[in-house]
């Protein structure tokens, strides 16, 4: 930004709720403004950031500019929040723009500790980095969301929830004018990702997969009590090619979990394929649910700073709490346990692009499910397949060891 160009203060974002009082105020403050100012607040960490209410023009010394904005896609009233970074000078060599993809209930601003890295990237190669939020979640439009085949009838089940955020994919890469993309999902964001590339081949360059749901067949595990403690992870450590012997070992972790879930699955697993959303739990608590999602924020952040943890808590509450949609995919795509109802493992060697799998050491994903798909990808004459563990990391890789995934990420983009 220009020198001496002066931003508009945001309000102070709300400490984490630590009483009950706390947590009714914050409960009445969230809206569609307030979600806008919490995820401004994480963005406005990025130097390169410009603020909608900032009218100056950016200094173009800077190597790229980031903006949000609303995308309208064909449908009226639909829309995908998406940030955009791009080069101030680009390249007509530029490699195919990266577009990055959060996972179940997520959105766009828990990327903000990758945005500068990958920034770097876009500004050295002369591309561009996109962010946005799946139809139906973070600051996206809040849709409906209806299937209308028979509970029984799970291909077509799968199809129609598929479509709803693959198919806006589509819409909003046509409104952007890109002509390929490489895609960096994570989690569900991951499965869809692979989807997209298999519905619209050619018009993705390679995929990256952040702990990808949805990949191996049969019966996957519950998402444990103990993700990763955060006091174990200091950010040290790299990304290393997976062994059989690394995959064995985070597999034997995950079934040492197992023996602990609760009797109470057998309900959770009537809810589940009754269409709840978990988050409607913590949206029907009128007074708890801010609490809830406090101790959340409070527990998975404990590596970030007292001031970073606040705002994600912040930003975490708002889009919770925003109207149900996009959430409902989950018991249509995942059966109770989170494994496919169709596995990508069986469907992937279709793929004729560079397709990578980046599970963490501490992860709940099975990382069997990127091995044989590393087999069946180079089976059916796709040598490009590669997976990689991030040592002291858990689920939320991209979080757990930044350094690791975004030297990782980087690596990835530039690969031919």
């Amino acid at each position: 930004m220009d020198a001496g160009t002066t931003i508009d203060p945001l309000p102070p974002a709300r400490e984490i709720p630590a009483a009950f009082a706390a947590s009714v105020r914050s409960w009445w403050s969230v809206g569609e403004k307030q979600s806008a100012i919490s995820e401004e607040r994480l963005l406005r960490r990025l130097p390169f950031f410009r603020p909608r209410n900032l009218s100056t023009t950016p200094n173009t010394d800077s190597p790229v500019i980031a903006h949000s904005s609303r995308v309208d896609l064909d449908t009226p009233k639909q829309y995908l929040n998406t940030l955009s970074i791009t080069s101030t000078s680009p390249s007509p060599n530029a490699p195919p723009p990266a577009v990055v993809l959060h996972g179940y209930g997520a959105g766009l601003g828990f990327f903000y500790q990758n945005f500068p890295v990958l920034a770097q990237w876009a500004g050295r190669r002369g591309s561009s980095v996109f962010a946005l939020d799946w139809l139906g979640m973070g600051r996206s439009a809040r849709v409906p969301f209806t299937v209308k085949a028979k509970r029984e009838d799970v291909v077509t089940r799968v199809a129609e929830a598929e479509s709803f955020f693959v198919d806006s994919l589509e819409e909003w890469r046509v409104k952007m004018g890109l002509d390929k993309m490489t895609l960096v999902g994570h989690s569900l964001g991951a499965y869809f990702s692979v989807v997209y590339a298999l519905k619209y081949p050619t018009r993705v360059n390679k995929l990256v997969l952040l702990s990808p749901a949805g990949v191996p067949r049969g019966p996957n595990l519950t998402l444990p009590s103990r993700e990763l403690d955060e006091r174990e992870t200091d950010g040290s450590g790299d990304a290393e090619l997976a062994t059989k012997a690394k995959v064995d070992t985070i597999r034997a972790e995950q079934n040492v979990e197992k023996k602990h879930e609760s009797r109470s699955r057998r309900l959770f697993t009537y809810l589940w394929e009754e269409g709840w959303s978990p988050f409607q739990a913590v949206r029907s608590t009128l007074f708890w649910g801010p609490m809830l999602i406090g101790k959340y924020s409070s527990r998975r952040f404990m590596g970030l700073s007292e001031e970073d943890t606040r705002d994600m808590h912040d930003y975490i509450m708002n889009i919770t709490l925003a109207k149900g949609s996009g959430e409902y995919c989950i018991s249509h795509i995942l059966a109770p346990g989170a494994h496919a109802r169709l596995p990508l493992v069986d469907r992937i060697s279709a793929l004729k692009i560079p397709v990578t799998f980046v599970y963490g050491e501490h992860d709940w994903m099975d990382p069997e499910g990127g091995t044989e798909s590393v087999e069946r990808l180079r089976q059916a004459g796709n040598g490009h397949g590669r997976m990689y563990i991030i040592s002291r990391a858990g689920h939320h890789v991209y979080l757990d060891n930044v350094k690791a995934v975004n030297d990782l990420l980087v690596k990835e983009l530039d690969r031919h």
